[in-house]
């Protein structure tokens, strides 16, 4: 094949494709002068192009042809140095209350996407402590990270992070006084009562989650507030742990607890997990689902259909959560002076980056978002998927 010579002097193929010599693995390791030279352009365009800041400097297939020989080279800019050059590490972390609930995996998925694409790492920590006090994970939180994202934690059990004044966002929570993510719960709640009055329910009872958090205050008020007035009843709430044997011993109670004539006919469960819990309360009571009693699950977690009946639930995108979460963290930085400020979110606030400089990506869409006092809260749509775990009431 017929090679033409760029201006540095390395082989290009017609059409603009760079041959690039294959490194030699035993060889030593690859630098952006190499990087620059095969690909033909300057080492400063080399450093925008792989810190992210070429856009509106470097044509789309410059930028391409860099990035394409920094793979076949096997280059790797050098964190530490550029860490040190600049003051920011274009690292954040991602605070979740465990790992065991498929949902955080979904948010840490969309949080991932966003930060790769604005060349940031992500570091996961499952807090040790739930949703309680976090520990810092690091010594020196403000020499190793750019910022902090954290999920369905409370305000108050993220002081020691907070304290340093590392720009934060906080997902599923009521913080006044930062950025927030937060799905529209209580929007979400009424969905699963109307869907039950509509069946025909008049006799509600609420499997909660024990857990002292804002998203389960917001259910609780959330369905009373659809109940009340509508001709139907909350006969009973009760709370538990959130797990499955939770859900099993509070829909136990819930089934078991009242008299016949105002015994529940529909289960409202704050989670998959409860929900679960109540079918296998009510498949030991002898009760059909739906036939006798209608149950609801909150998440859509892979458990919702995996159980029999599967679970009539509300789908909440965890990956959507995430990629609003790292959009919002990059706004802050972009908004804050210093290290942490334009340069270490490559001057790129979510609008710009989703709308100009980030490739089209399923989680890299806008989402509606309101000021409120202290910071800005970003709402997301839940959605209602009615499956065979409920319907209408049964004959009196």
């Amino acid at each position: 094949m017929c090679l033409t010579a760029s201006p540095s002097g390395s082989a290009r193929r017609p059409g603009g494709r760079v041959a690039v010599p294959q490194r030699d693995a035993a060889g030593p390791r690859p630098t952006s002068r190499d990087v620059a030279h095969a690909a033909g352009v300057s080492q400063a365009t080399v450093s925008l192009v792989l810190g992210d800041k070429w856009r509106g400097r470097v044509a789309e297939p410059t930028a391409e042809r860099v990035r394409a020989a920094a793979r076949t080279l096997g280059y790797r800019p050098n964190l530490a140095a550029r860490s040190l050059r600049t003051g920011h590490t274009r690292t954040a972390l991602l605070v979740v209350p465990a790992l065991t609930n498929d949902f955080f995996a979904g948010v840490y998925t969309g949080a991932v996407e966003v930060a790769s694409a604005h060349g940031f790492g992500l570091v996961l920590y499952p807090s040790p402590t739930g949703i309680a006090p976090a520990r810092d994970p690091f010594a020196s939180a403000r020499a190793a990270l750019d910022g902090v994202i954290a999920s369905s934690m409370a305000v108050e059990s993220l002081a020691e992070l907070r304290a340093g004044g590392l720009p934060l966002v906080m997902l599923d929570s009521d913080a006044s006084d930062t950025a927030t993510v937060n799905f529209d719960i209580a929007d979400g709640m009424r969905q699963v009562a109307r869907h039950l009055l509509a069946l025909g329910h008049r006799r509600i009872a609420h499997v909660a989650s024990a857990v002292d958090s804002w998203t389960f205050a917001v259910r609780a008020r959330a369905l009373a507030g659809a109940v009340a007035g509508s001709g139907a009843r909350l006969v009973r709430t009760e709370r538990c742990e959130l797990s499955v044997p939770g859900g099993l011993a509070a829909a136990t109670r819930a089934l078991a607890g009242v008299p016949g004539p105002d015994a529940p006919t529909a289960l409202v469960c704050d989670d998959d997990l409860l929900a679960a819990g109540a079918l296998k309360a009510a498949r030991r009571l002898g009760l059909r689902v739906p036939e006798d009693v209608s149950v609801t699950g909150f998440d859509d977690l892979a458990l919702a259909r995996a159980v029999e009946p599967e679970l009539t639930t509300l789908r909440l995108p965890a990956a959507d959560m995430g990629a609003a979460g790292m959009r919002a963290l990059l706004a802050e930085l972009a908004e804050r002076p210093g290290p942490s400020g334009p340069s270490a979110a490559s001057a790129a606030t979510p609008t710009a980056a989703s709308a100009s400089s980030a490739p089209s990506a399923p989680h890299d869409a806008e989402a509606p978002e309101s000021e409120k006092e202290g910071g800005r809260e970003t709402v997301l749509p839940v959605t209602l998927l009615a499956r065979a775990s409920t319907g209408p009431p049964p004959t009196p």
